[in-house]
Formats: structure tokens, sequence, C-alpha cells
């Protein structure tokens, strides 16, 4: 009864596209307006922005508006009713109760009230969909989400690590005064947080192991540097938004188009890296069905031993919670 009822949905859901809004952004500050922007510029497909506070979400679909290519087919609206996902084929969860300022997981049992409260409206509106958790703390609200709903894992992904492969990229490219294009493999995995684990042991610079030319009070204050990016970018500005929207919008992308993407982000663990009832960052492989292939890569002894501590940590804030 439960496969034929899917079935249902599904033949609706592909005979109503006209109709449907495809990409629903669930909060309307600066990082949902700006992967809004990115995917309205871009013509990926209709967007609507969802927020608490109307007229937020109507004022920032306003402004983006203005944005749509003068050949593009789609457009941008606002609302506070979430009825109006209804049939969306991608959620992106951007919403927030506050600004952290210590650390991610400071208003932890807010945020996971939170994300439940969404949780119902994506169940009841739109059961099918890829869902792009952004909101913070990122690895134990993808976990919530993903057993609160019983959706497949491979529909519920966290994007973050990719937003701190990206800041590992960077900081690597500012310090050897390089091209980012000259940075092979700078990956970040394990949790969008304080344990994160920068892999050092796959990267290249301009075509030199990365190990090769840095010591190991480089590599930690690297590591730091990495941690502790958001708090370095808050002395000049109230949060970051362009990176990670970048990031978001690369997997949307890849969604739509049904092209490959293959980047580190958070899903809940069936045994791969040896773990379970946990969703932490670890490479995938993303196409139209969300997450197409689980990547496992050869990590160093001391790499495994910081991502199984990670692992941990997060399971602990899930503990943890009220």
């Amino acid at each position: 009864m439960e496969l034929f009822k899917n079935l249902v949905v599904l033949f609706w859901l592909l005979n109503k596209r006209d109709e449907i809004l495809l990409i629903s952004i669930i909060g309307s500050g600066k990082v949902g307006s700006a992967i809004a922007f990115l995917c309205i510029s871009n013509s990926l497909d209709d967007v609507l922005l969802v927020n608490r506070t109307k007229n937020k979400a109507i004022g920032e679909a306003l402004d983006i508006s203005n944005a749509i290519p003068v050949n593009s087919n789609f457009s941008i609206h606002g609302t506070d009713d979430f009825s109006k996902i209804n049939g969306s084929n991608i959620i992106i969860i951007t919403a927030s109760t506050g600004i952290y300022l210590k650390n991610r997981t400071e208003m932890i049992n807010a945020q996971v009230k939170m994300i439940k409260e969404i949780t119902n409206q994506i169940k009841k509106y739109c059961p099918l969909a890829i869902v792009l958790i952004v909101s913070n703390p990122l690895d134990v609200l993808t976990f919530v989400f993903q057993k609160e709903t019983q959706l497949s894992r491979n529909k519920v992904i966290g994007i973050a690590s990719s937003l701190d492969s990206s800041r590992f990229r960077y900081l690597l490219s500012e310090k050897f005064k390089v091209k980012q294009s000259q940075i092979i493999d700078a990956l970040v995995l394990g949790e969008h947080g304080d344990s994160m684990v920068p892999i050092f042991s796959r990267v290249k610079v301009n075509h030199r192991n990365l190990l090769e030319i840095i010591n190991k009070s480089e590599k930690e204050k690297i590591s730091t540097e990495i941690r502790d990016y958001w708090k370095s970018l808050r002395n000049f500005k109230s949060r970051s938004q362009y990176g990670i929207a970048k990031n978001t919008f690369d997997v949307i992308r890849s969604i739509i188009k049904n092209e490959d993407l293959t980047i580190p982000a958070s899903i809940v663990l069936n045994g791969e890296y040896g773990e379970k009832d946990v969703s932490m960052g670890i490479p995938v492989k993303l196409n139209q069905d969300g997450v197409k292939e689980i990547i496992k890569i050869k990590l160093d002894k001391s790499e495994n031993e910081l991502l199984k501590i990670s692992a941990q940590t997060i399971r602990n804030y899930i503990k943890s919670l009220n």
C-alpha cells in the first residue's frame, strides 16, 4: 500500500511539473537569499522563499526577481505559508532561531525543535523531496531530520564540509601564493564544528605533497584557521553567506541537471568509515537522486583517529538533546 501511495505521488509530480515550485528555500536570511539569487540568476528553476516573517520573504523575492535573465522562464516568490511548498522536488533548509556567537551548537535544542517543526511540514507537503540541510548544528540537524522523516538517507544531505574544504583550499592558496586550481584534494571531513578533520595526507600543492612542505606547527596552525574561519570573518562582517550559498547552489545544480558532483557532505552513516548512528561529512557523489555513492578514501592513522573522535562528538550532541 505504501509503495502504491508513493507511485501515485510520483505520477502526480511528473504530470504537474509546470504547476509546482521546484526549489523551496526555508529561511530567507542572508544565506537563503544568496542561494535563491544564484538559482534564479542562473535560471535553474522556479524558487519559493519561505520565512516566518512574511514580509521578509516577499521583500527578498521582489529584490531577487530583478536578477531574472531576460530569456528565463522562471520566477521567484516569497511567503510564510508552508502549504505553498506542495510538490517541491528540492527543499533547502537555512532557517535559524538566532545567531550563534561561540560555537555552532550553543542553540542546539532550539534548532532541533525548529527542524522538527519543519519536518512535519515537509512530510505533509513534499514527502519525496531531496532535502539539503544548511542550518546549524549541521550534522545533528541532518541526523534528526532523516530519523524524523524516515526519508532515504540518500535524500537528506547536510551541506557544510564542502564549505570547510573551500576554506582549506583558500588558506593554502594564500599561504603558498598559488592559484586555488593548483590545490588538489583539500578535503575537510567529520563535524562542521570544532572537531572537523582537515585531510592533509591527500593534498597536493602545485603537484607536491603538502606534508612534504609543511611542518607540524604549520599543520596545526592551518587546522586552527580552518576551524575558526567563521570567527575571523565575523571580525569584519556579521556572518558568512556567499561561500555556503555557492556550495549549496552547486549541489542544487547537480540534482537538477543530473550532473555527477563529488564533494564532502554530511549523510547518515550505516557502517561507512566504521560509523553508525551519526551523520557527518564524508566524500559522496551526487546526482538527480541525491547521494549516488558514498566514496571511501584512504586516510592516514591520525586522520582515522580524529574522524572517530569527530563522529563520537556528534553522537554525544545527539544524545544530549532534550
